[in-house]
């Protein structure tokens, strides 16, 4: 497990002058902190006394079996046994990155992606301190009886639907590491919906394999998974991330959080049929989820949080070798970053230490 070094010469005053700047717009933003699954703020302190108020987290997408562990810490009162009086879990999607920064959340889910490139090209006093997925789901679905895109040189003389944003970027990082000049595939802009898949109006979609390579093969399509992490680009994702300010001034906050966390999704790997129904008759009720679906997403989900690694030093531990990767990954984005500058694992190491059961 890698401890924090010192940032770089040069780079905390800007981080220093953001932080600021977040813990102001922050109090504009308390009402974003309020929502359905928010209990009284007077709710009694855990057991050991600590008193850590009402928090809210900010999700990377809908309510739905993808955060089946923050559905069991929230239901079986382990972010209450942490010493929270409230958590609220905002759905997704958004900007997880610039809510945390201006204090809209006290924590988010993200990937290395995305945080990174926000650090690298905003200078942004974030930290990712533990992660939830190992490898990352992000892969390029295409129709078995289609392109069936199942190699990289696959992807050549293609049309590949994909998201603007921080996925462009992973795309792009794609064809660089595979040596694929950009020339040779066609990249049609699209939005989340793999309709264009579907449809024929692409021969490839960015996708998540717990996510629309599900949906469109419950349709009856048989798929193809190009996955990311087996072909050159492996890095964390449902990643927590949260403010230089906040691991600082409010470590004990961290573990506690972290604490619960990792409660929720010990109990999500052993029960991922619970944590489906979680998803579909409560926290995500509104959002008329399919639970043959969601039983699938919850099951295919452990094989991307459960590892050897995470085996041996426990969930949310991210090794030095997988840093090493993310920042290889990164590099490939034209994401120029050192471990430091976006990983933060000292508090998560003192939290094992001090509750070794955690990594059981």
């Amino acid at each position: 497990m890698t401890l924090p070094q010192q940032p770089r010469p040069g780079r905390r005053s800007r981080r220093a002058a953001l932080a600021a700047a977040g813990a102001a717009v922050a109090l504009a933003l308390g009402a974003c902190s309020s929502g359905a699954d928010a209990e009284p703020a007077d709710a009694d302190p855990d057991a050991t006394g600590a008193d850590h108020g009402a928090i809210t987290v900010q999700l990377s997408w809908i309510k739905n079996a993808e955060f089946a562990g923050e559905f069991f810490a929230d239901s079986k009162g382990y972010f209450a046994d942490a010493g929270f009086s409230s958590v609220t879990l905002n759905a997704g999607p958004g900007a997880t990155e610039s809510i945390v920064l201006s204090g809209g959340a006290d924590f988010g889910l993200s990937n290395a992606i995305s945080v990174g490139q926000v650090v690298a090209e905003e200078d942004a006093p974030l930290k990712i301190v533990g992660t939830t997925f190992q490898k990352n789901p992000f892969t390029i679905l295409s129709l078995k009886d289609g392109a069936d895109i199942a190699t990289a040189d696959d992807l050549k003389g293609k049309k590949i639907g994909v998201q603007a944003g921080p996925n462009e970027a992973l795309f792009d990082a794609l064809l660089v590491i595979n040596e694929i000049d950009p020339a040779e595939v066609t990249k049609v802009p699209v939005e989340y919906d793999p309709s264009p898949l579907v449809n024929g109006e692409v021969d490839g979609f960015l996708a998540y394999v717990t996510n629309e390579a599900i949906t469109v093969e419950s349709e009856g399509n048989p798929v193809t998974n190009l996955l990311f992490a087996d072909n050159g680009l492996p890095f964390v994702a449902e990643s927590v991330v949260t403010t230089e300010e906040m691991i600082a001034n409010e470590p004990q906050k961290v573990k506690a959080f972290l604490a619960a966390e990792i409660r929720g999704w010990k109990d999500a790997v052993a029960d991922p049929e619970e944590g489906a129904r979680l998803a579909v008759e409560e926290y995500g009720a509104d959002q008329e989820l399919d639970m043959e679906k969601e039983v699938q997403q919850a099951t295919i989900q452990i094989d991307l949080i459960v590892t050897d690694e995470t085996k041996e030093n426990g969930l949310f531990t991210i090794s030095d070798d997988l840093i090493e990767q993310n920042l290889r990954t990164l590099a490939a984005a034209g994401i120029d970053l050192e471990a430091d500058d976006l990983f933060d694992l000292s508090l998560l190491t003192e939290l094992l230490e001090e509750q070794p059961d955690l990594a059981k």
